[in-house]
C-alpha cells in the first residue's frame, strides 16, 4: 500500500473565462477552507474580456497562496485546465471551475479517499441542473463513449477531481492538442474512486460552454480514443457495397428470365442520394480524424501566456507543448 505524506501540499486549478460576477465567492469559499494542510491556489484565465483578470491580480496581491496564469486569448476549458496542471505545484492537485458548481467544501472528503489511497478522486454529478435535452444529451454521450472507448470513464463524471502527483506527471507528458482531460486521466490509470455529490446550479453569471462548445468536447472524448467511427464508416460502405451487389444480382436473374425491369427515374435517384450521402458521411468522419492529425503535425504550443501574478509572475510569456 502507498504511503501517505503526513503533511501534503494540495493546489488547486481554477480556469476561469469571464468569471468577474461570481469571483468574490469563490474568493470567499476559498479562504473559508480549512484543509489542514498547505494550500497553494492557481487561477488560469482563458483570455477573458471582462474585468477577471484584474480582480485575480488584487486578490493575488494580497494573498501569497495565490496566482493566476492570464492566456493572451481564448484558448479553451481543457486546455486552460491542463495549463494549470502542468504550473500546479505540491503533492495533490485538484481541479474545480470557477462556477461553484464544484464545491470546494467536498475536498475534505477527497483527501480522505487519497489518505485511503486512492490516486484520483473524482467527483459524480446527480441531480443536475441542466435543462432535460442536455441532460439526455449527457446520458447518452457517456453511454456511447464507454462502448466506443477502451478506457472506463464513469458516466456524469467531469473534470472536478482531486489526483495525486504522479497522475498529474503522467498526464502533463501526453502531447495531443485536442484535449480531453477526464479522458486522459481514466487512460493514466493508478487507483480511482467517485464521490457523488448534488450540482447545484451556476452561482452567478453565465456559462461559456453553449451547444457548439459541449459538442467540441463531445467529439475530442470520442474520437481521441476510439477508432472505431472509422470502422464503423467501413462497415457502412461494406453494407452499401453488399446492397449495390444484391440489386446487380437481381437485374441479371430478371435480365436471364427474359424480364424486363420497370423503367424509371426514381429507384435511381434514392440509390444515387443514398450512395452519396453515404460517402460524404464516411468522408466526413475521416476528415474529423485528420483535422486532428492536421493539429498534432503543426507543432504549435497549446496555448500562450501573456502574463502571470502572484508566484507566478516571472513566468515565461511563450509557454511550448509538453
Amino acid at each position: 500500500m502507498t504511503v501517505r505524506k503526513p503533511d501534503p501540499e494540495l493546489c488547486l486549478v481554477i480556469p476561469c473565462f469571464n468569471e468577474a460576477e461570481v469571483l468574490p465567492d469563490l474568493l470567499a469559499s476559498i479562504r473559508a477552507l480549512d484543509l489542514g494542510l498547505r494550500l497553494r491556489v492557481l487561477f488560469v484565465d482563458d483570455g477573458s474580456h471582462d474585468q477577471t483578470f484584474a480582480l485575480l491580480a488584487k486578490a493575488c496581491a494580497k494573498d501569497k497562496r495565490l496566482a493566476c496564469l492570464s492566456f493572451s486569448r481564448n484558448f479553451g476549458h481543457q486546455v486552460a485546465v491542463s495549463a494549470g496542471l502542468q504550473y500546479a505545484y505540491g503533492d495533490l492537485v485538484a481541479v474545480l471551475d470557477a462556477d461553484l458548481q464544484d464545491p470546494p467544501e467536498l475536498l475534505p472528503d477527497f483527501i480522505a479517499k487519497w489518505h485511503d489511497g486512492f490516486d484520483v478522486v473524482y467527483g459524480i454529478r446527480t441531480n443536475r441542473k441542466e435543462s432535460w435535452f442536455l441532460r439526455i444529451a449527457y446520458k447518452i454521450f457517456y453511454q456511447l463513449l464507454n462502448r466506443i472507448t477502451h478506457i472506463d470513464i464513469p458516466r456524469d463524471s467531469g473534470d472536478f477531481a482531486l489526483m495525486d502527483r504522479r497522475v498529474v506527471s503522467v498526464i502533463n507528458q501526453m502531447p495531443e492538442h485536442n484535449r480531453f482531460v477526464r479522458g486522459l486521466r481514466g487512460w493514466a490509470g493508478f487507483r480511482q474512486v467517485g464521490i457523488k455529490y448534488a450540482r447545484p446550479a451556476r452561482q452567478a453569471g453565465k456559462t461559456s460552454y453553449n451547444m457548439r462548445r459541449l459538442t467540441r468536447l463531445a467529439l475530442d472524448g470520442l474520437l481521441s480514443f476510439s477508432s472505431i467511427p472509422l470502422r464503423f464508416s467501413g462497415w457502412i460502405g461494406a453494407a452499401a457495397a453488399l446492397l449495390g451487389f444484391c440489386y446487380l444480382a437481381y437485374a441479371l436473374i430478371i435480365n436471364l428470365s427474359g424480364q424486363s425491369l420497370p423503367e424509371g427515374w426514381t429507384s435511381t435517384v434514392v440509390l444515387v442520394l443514398f450512395l452519396g450521402g453515404v460517402q460524404l458521411m464516411v468522408l466526413g468522419v475521416i476528415g474529423e480524424y485528420i483535422s486532428r492529425i492536421f493539429d498534432e503535425v503543426k507543432g504549435r504550443p497549446h496555448y500562450v501566456v501573456r502574463e502571470g501574478t502572484g508566484w507566478l509572475k516571472d513566468v515565461e510569456t511563450t509557454t511550448p507543448s509538453p
